[in-house]
């Protein structure tokens, strides 16, 4: 157990045990203010089950966000280069919203995240 806890601390910390890696943290802090609030996670998660969705049907697949707080979450995620935006020659004009390959780093995280949630449920319940 001992060795895991270190391979766990070293990973979090860096190769100092005594001293944080100023490096990982402000990498760890980049990463929370890209996927924070209460939708971005939700909204990734919407595209990796659906691939390239019209902006109607994300709306309709995020239950519960207003279409301008989805627009802002997407203006925001498309600035950081984990979605594209598609205007399609449509009538009326469409446009449709896609992973991109960078985004794709971030389903592990959100995979863990469901897992953790799930297990947690679980242990709240049985308490």
């Amino acid at each position: 157990m001992l060795s895991v806890t270190f391979s766990i601390a070293t990973i979090i910390m860096g190769k100092s045990k005594s001293e944080p890696s100023i490096e990982r943290q402000l990498a760890l802090q980049d990463a929370l203010d890209l996927l924070r609030g209460k939708w971005k996670i939700l909204i990734l998660r919407s595209l990796y089950l659906y691939g390239t969705i019209r902006f109607k049907d994300l709306l309709e697949a995020t239950k519960g966000i207003t279409p301008k707080v989805l627009s802002n979450e997407l203006q925001q995620l498309e600035e950081n280069l984990l979605i594209t935006r598609t205007v399609n020659n449509t009538k009326p004009v469409t446009v449709s919203y896609a992973l991109t390959n960078h985004a794709n780093e971030t389903l592990p995280v959100i995979n863990a995240l469901i897992e953790f949630g799930l297990k947690h449920r679980k242990k709240i319940k049985s308490n």
